[in-house]
């Protein structure tokens, strides 16, 4: 048997912002966008080489999922995704204002950081050194 995990969701105020903002600093790229007759979208985004593991984009539309958006997790962290250059990706936040809140630490095995999207959702960035 073989268990693996498919999409995460992620509660956005806007589609087009939040994948402009994962595409331009994390380089996503949209795997299934399609809106239903009536209205509602199913916007997936991949990562990676294969897009082995992504995010489903939802628009917070009712209130109380309105007031969740960039609080899912409870100020922990959301993601953790793995580069091979912790530099290029560090740089590429800096340019695009990212707000960084722990700045690059290099541990033994790994390099990492932290950083918000732009809905507040903490996301830990890592660079494995084995």
């Amino acid at each position: 048997m073989e268990t693996r995990l498919g999409r995460a969701v992620l509660l956005v105020q806007d589609y087009e912002e939040a994948y402009q903002f994962y595409n331009l600093n994390l380089g996503c790229r949209k795997l299934f966008d399609m809106t239903t007759e009536d209205g509602q979208r199913f916007l997936h985004i991949g990562f990676g080489k294969d897009d082995s593991v992504g995010l489903w984009l939802l628009k917070a539309d009712k209130e109380e999922e309105q007031g969740r958006v960039g609080l899912q997790t409870g100020r922990q962290p959301a993601f953790v995704f793995y580069t091979s250059s912790l530099e290029e990706v560090y740089q590429r936040l800096l340019r695009h204002q990212v707000r960084i809140v722990k700045d690059p630490v290099t541990a033994p095995d790994a390099k990492f950081l932290h950083f918000l999207d732009l809905y507040g959702n903490e996301i830990v960035l890592v660079e494995l050194l084995t």
